[in-house]
């Protein structure tokens, strides 16, 4: 398992409101000028109620959407930056930086970094001043030593919820959520919060996109519900499946050539990686119809679901970042009936299988 928890500034301020974490956070957190007011007792902390804290909000001087993260009263922006392959390894620091900046003048306040990417190289390209923005890194990998990997009290923490709580009292984050975590054992984490008066987590960070849906489409929307856990959601095109870049084999300055990606280069060329690549060129087909890009498609699909708070991009250069933003303004449910046919997987929940 991993844990991945929002770093911002203790002192958080912006230059405009649509940069920042709400002014009216639904656990009061922050006051209207965006600095942290003094956390009430824990044991006066509520789960908030309700469809509100997911409403979205169109910033004032982008077109960018931003909703509440989960229940909190984190406001984050609809589309994220991660670093997972490119930061640090894949692309030059100067790279990175006019990535950067151009999601952040385009509205973009979150950005995804962990202890791993790039051996760390990631999380240093994130490390300037960053008072109008979220940062979110991830532990768990951490280093070539058993020391420095895992999550015991040696390394970061023993018992995950104490120490989070620990780390966000202490100022070095605001909130904590999990990666990649079952939803039992999300659920487990929040009842240890309850049980000992502690702060629970606020998000999970799941891979979602036309192929991986029954986590982000039926156990997380039920959490999201019942203790106010959004997702943050990774992958929207599936390591660049759904782009159609691998429908004529694995060209060799892609992902899936590059050491380490071997399980990406069987997976597209498996019989199933196969089947995903005749129902891509379909898709891709309805995005013309459309008028925008298969991957603005889908990542406008992914953004629909219940429950999702941010849709987290990767991307190499700045063509394919203005791309991404520049996504599909609204999923009409037509569209969204033709998708499910055309894909044949839609997940059931349990209510609609007892019905």
């Amino acid at each position: 398992m991993q844990v991945s928890f929002a770093c911002t500034e203790h002192n958080l301020k912006s230059r405009s409101e649509d940069r920042l974490c709400s002014g009216q956070g639904s656990n009061g957190n922050y006051n209207s000028q965006g600095s942290v007011k003094p956390r009430e007792s824990s044991g006066s902390r509520q789960t908030p109620q309700g469809h509100a804290h997911m409403k979205e909000a169109i910033g004032r001087h982008t077109s960018m959407k931003y909703r509440n993260l989960g229940k909190s009263g984190l406001r984050v922006s609809c589309l994220g930056l991660g670093t997972w392959v490119t930061f640090g390894s894949q692309i030059s620091d100067e790279m990175a930086e006019n990535l950067m900046t151009i999601a952040y003048e385009n509205g973009v306040n979150l950005f995804d970094t962990a202890e791993v990417y790039a051996s760390g190289r990631s999380d240093l390209t994130s490390s300037s001043e960053r008072s109008s923005f979220v940062i979110t890194t991830k532990i768990y990998w951490g280093g070539q030593a058993e020391t420095e990997r895992g999550l015991s009290r040696k390394h970061i923490i023993e018992e995950i919820v104490r120490a989070m709580t620990f780390v966000i009292n202490q100022g070095m984050a605001m909130y904590w959520g999990t990666s990649r975590w079952s939803a039992m054992e999300i659920m487990e984490a929040y009842s240890v919060a309850r049980q000992f008066n502690l702060i629970p987590p606020v998000c999970e960070q799941a891979e979602y996109h036309y192929f991986q849906r029954d986590k982000v489409e039926v156990q997380l929307p039920e959490l999201y519900h019942k203790i106010g856990v959004g997702a943050m959601t990774w992958s929207p095109l599936a390591c660049g499946l759904i782009t159609g870049k691998y429908s004529d084999g694995v060209p060799e300055c892609s992902r899936a050539a590059m050491k380490g990606y071997q399980w990406l280069k069987e997976r597209v060329n498996s019989e199933e990686g196969r089947r995903q690549l005749a129902k891509i060129k379909e898709l891709h087909l309805l995005a013309d119809r459309l008028g925008c890009t298969a991957a603005q498609l889908a990542i406008a699909w992914c953004l629909r679901s219940e429950g999702v708070s941010s849709v987290l991009l990767g991307v190499s250069n700045t063509e394919q970042l203005l791309e991404n933003l520049g996504i599909l303004s609204q999923m009409t449910p037509q569209t969204i009936t033709e998708i499910d046919a055309l894909l044949g997987n839609k997940p059931h929940s349990k209510k609609e299988s007892r019905a």
